[in-house]
């Protein structure tokens, strides 16, 4: 039998012994029976494409902790979208744009919140001054007090980030 195969029916194992209490539990969390199933099946497909199979002793604890990223992550992709609307809002001529891409915009948003999220906060500051206002690295090490080397070395982590996510 190959791993992947044992890692698959490990995964059935669990499925079937432990999703309607996921679901139940995510349920009572959130309070939306739809998002609950989402999440549920998002938690177990998040087993099936991990590289290493494992065991776990401990399944319900081992589920409930990939669950709550997950719903850290839906309230995030919410807050996403509120703040885009809001934008969209204020300015509705220059975001008069197809639902196809706002879809995309917001993708691209929650790729670069989570990039982001991975960073220390004065090299997410940095990242966004340079990024964002078009700040210069002169700039930006006035603007947060630092050296301009510094401000060199958060770039290269930033984009380092960046480059790990994408590939």
């Amino acid at each position: 039998m190959s791993v992947t195969s044992a890692s698959s029916q490990l995964v059935g194992s669990l499925y079937v012994e432990h999703h309607s209490w996921l679901q139940s539990l995510l349920r009572r969390q959130l309070g939306c029976a739809v998002d609950a199933a989402d999440l549920a099946q998002d938690t177990f497909e998040r087993l099936l494409t991990r590289r290493e199979p494992g065991t776990w002793r401990e399944p319900r604890a081992f589920l409930t902790t990939i669950a709550r990223g997950l719903v850290v992550d839906l309230y995030r992709r919410r807050d996403l979208e509120r703040a885009l609307i809001e934008a969209m809002a204020v300015r509705p001529d220059a975001w008069a744009m197809s639902p196809e891409d706002r879809s995309l915009l917001l993708e691209t948003l929650q790729a670069i919140d989570d990039m982001l999220d991975g960073l220390a906060r004065p090299v997410r500051e940095a990242f966004l001054l340079s990024q964002l206002d078009g700040l210069t690295y002169r700039e930006i090490a006035q603007s947060l007090g630092v050296s301009e080397r510094t401000i060199a070395s958060y770039m290269a982590t930033a984009m380092s980030r960046c480059v790990e996510l994408a590939a």
